[in-house]
């Protein structure tokens, strides 16, 4: 039997049919569908915009014939890959995973990728921060290892 996965989705609404969309920013795996295995993440996600959100959990099977790129920890690779997605450059990876640049990690990025601050100047900014976890999706594909298992609202206060 295959391994089974729940993962989480934060939101502003119930997502029971996930797909990938083309939002106006660059995320930092790209365009995809993101969840994260941590549940207070996803909460974070849910309430960023305003008072109260949405989680989604999903039941996620890995397909070994998917192309996935995986990155365990923040390294140099996973840094290089974040500054291209964020600056618009497309993969051919059907799922990414790995650390998530949050938004005080994004701007370490960003003042890298401006060239602000040098490369050991991003890590000993980024070593501190607490761990994080993206999933995304980004095809079609990939997105049919997601099986919707239930949406719940919740308030800032939880």
């Amino acid at each position: 039997m295959k391994e089974e996965i729940i993962l989480y989705h934060g939101s502003r609404q119930i997502v029971e049919f996930p797909e990938v969309r083309i939002a106006r920013f660059n995320k930092d795996f790209y365009y995809g569908f993101y969840c994260t295995l941590f549940l207070e993440q996803a909460k974070r996600w849910a309430v960023r915009f305003d008072n109260g959100g949405v989680i989604n959990e999903y039941v996620y099977v890995p397909d070994d014939t998917l192309k996935i790129l995986k990155f365990p920890e923040m390294t140099e690779e996973w840094l290089d890959f974040i500054v291209s997605c964020r600056l618009g450059k497309p993969h051919d990876y059907d799922i990414v995973e790995g650390p998530m640049a949050n938004d005080t990690i994004f701007n370490f990025v960003q003042n890298f990728a401006d060239g602000k601050i040098s490369r050991e100047a991003f890590w000993a900014l980024a070593k501190f921060k607490r761990p994080t976890h993206q999933i995304s999706f980004h095809t079609i594909r990939a997105l049919t290892t997601l099986k919707f298992k239930k949406g719940y609202e919740i308030t800032d206060e939880e």
